[in-house]
């Protein structure tokens, strides 16, 4: 920390804290309303035959949400650097959001301004976004952890905390940005506007308020720091890696691979998934049609509610608590149970395209969904921070980012499979072969990871062996979702 302090508590804790979570909160409301209409912008057809969008084949759409959100989990590896490096945390924020902001907004900019050009316009808007997100994603969350000194027990309800900002922006935004697209005549353009105002609400709270609540935090680059604790307790020498620290980074490198099948199915949430509430559910209540984006909340919502019920399960099996193994194959199991509701949407249809499904298939999918995050996410931050030795550990984080970053760029080629623009029927006939290919595939890797667990844990030589009283094991367990949320969102 430095040396000019941050001012004041709240509930408890410094109110620098609150700044962040509502800064986050915004943010992260910008990101999600911007996720959740982005591949129904470019399906939709273009303005010349009576469309908000670009015209683009469902195939096409869902390999660009791919590379997308594939990006996303990339650049934050480049904005830590510059971070750490040369801007401070406080000042790589302000200007990612600058960018964040101009994304949205060119995103934004009405197709009768650029006739022509309005591919290239939202290739530039994409592209300043995901710069942005790489300067903003990184430094927000380690913030948070910055309020604290070492070992101060408030950290894990800080987290908590920051976690429900988190997924309450994520809720808000696909109902918000879901109303303003219907308010304006199913204009996607309007959302990216929305989703622009938000990340300038995020931007003017930190502007007005950082110094005062947050003090110096920040405003350092971490490399200048780490250089001054170096010189204190002087060189450290380097040593090759021993025979448990290699059996461990095994053990990241094997658990990672199933992180790749559990978001490339999970992420179909915002591409293909999005598509089929779109274009084959019931969303009528009455005569009201729920938005399609509202759908994008769910995940959210439940997080809200079960994250601390599982963490709770946990602590109450006490020594018959799953090991980390486990509780990913678990969590992989109930992914694929979603994907079995996704199944019986299709088959309710039997096979006709004109016909809906029940938007209840979709709710049990998202809620099977969000219970199998809540089993893997948690644990898989928990893991790498075990499990990696010390003098490495940020370098086995960021190949924890690369995990995710390629399951979301094949998560878009998998979903991409529906089809470039084919008949109804045959669009129909192709979401039944993902779902059920994912379903089965994710299921399969479930029970191979289960049967793998006990050499696993051999491997982790012990680092799963402490014990804590029940209050420190739930407020641990709550502080690790609260802190993969944050780098995972």
């Amino acid at each position: 920390m430095s040396a000019a302090k941050p001012q004041g508590t709240m509930l408890g804790h410094p109110k620098g804290l609150f700044l962040l979570f509502t800064t986050e909160l915004w943010e992260r409301f910008s990101y999600y309303a911007m996720r959740a209409i982005l591949v129904l912008y470019l399906v939709d057809a273009v303005q010349s035959q009576g469309g908000h969008g670009l015209g683009w084949t469902q195939a096409d759409a869902l390999n660009l949400y791919g590379t997308f959100t594939g990006l996303v989990y990339l650049t934050p590896l480049i904005g830590g650097w510059l971070a750490d490096t040369f801007l401070g945390q406080r000042k790589a924020i302000m200007i990612g959001g600058a960018l964040m902001a101009a994304g949205q907004f060119i995103l934004g900019t009405p197709h009768a301004w650029v006739q022509g050009m309005e591919t290239e316009v939202f290739y530039v808007g994409l592209g300043v976004l995901i710069l942005g997100n790489g300067l903003f994603k990184p430094n927000i969350s380690t913030m948070v952890g910055d309020l604290y000194e070492e070992g101060d027990h408030r950290r894990d309800g800080a987290f908590t905390i920051f976690y429900m900002g988190i997924n309450v922006g994520a809720f808000l935004s696909g109902i918000i940005v879901g109303s303003v697209v219907a308010y304006f005549d199913g204009n996607f353009q309007a959302g990216f506007i929305c989703a622009g105002i938000g990340m300038i609400l995020s931007l003017i709270i930190q502007f007005l308020f950082a110094q005062k609540l947050l003090g110096d935090i920040g405003r350092v680059p971490a490399a200048q720091l780490e250089k001054q604790r170096a010189a204190e307790k002087g060189e450290v020498r380097k040593e090759p890696l021993t025979k448990v620290e290699r059996d461990r980074i095994k053990v990241i490198m094997v658990m990672g691979l199933f992180t790749i099948i559990f978001w490339a199915g999970f992420e179909q949430a915002g591409g293909l998934m999005n598509l089929f509430t779109n274009d084959f559910t019931d969303r009528m209540i009455g005569s009201w049609e729920v938005p399609t984006t509202w759908f994008q909340s769910l995940n959210a919502m439940f997080i809200v509610i079960f994250a601390p019920v599982v963490a709770s399960i946990w602590v109450r099996l006490g020594d018959r608590e799953p090991n980390s193994p486990v509780k990913f194959a678990l969590g992989l199991v109930l992914l694929a149970t979603g994907f079995l509701f996704m199944i019986g949407a299709v088959l309710e249809m039997g096979g006709d395209a004109n016909a809906k499904s029940s938007m209840w298939w979709l709710v049990g999918a998202y809620f099977f969904h969000t219970m199998g995050e809540l089993c893997l996410s948690p644990i898989g931050l928990s893991m790498v921070t075990k499990l990696a030795p010390l003098r490495i550990a940020s370098l086995m984080m960021g190949a924890w980012f690369l995990f995710v970053a390629a399951a979301n760029k094949i998560g878009g080629i998998i979903g991409s499979f529906i089809g470039h623009g084919g008949a109804k029927e045959e669009q129909l006939a192709n979401a039944m072969s993902i779902f059920a290919g994912i379903a089965i595939t994710v299921a399969l890797s479930g029970v191979i990871l289960y049967f793998m667990a006990d050499k696993l844990v051999d491997w982790m030589h012990g680092a799963e062996d402490s014990h804590h009283t029940e209050e420190e094991a739930l407020e641990e367990e709550i502080a690790i979702t609260a802190e993969h949320e944050a780098i995972k969102r």
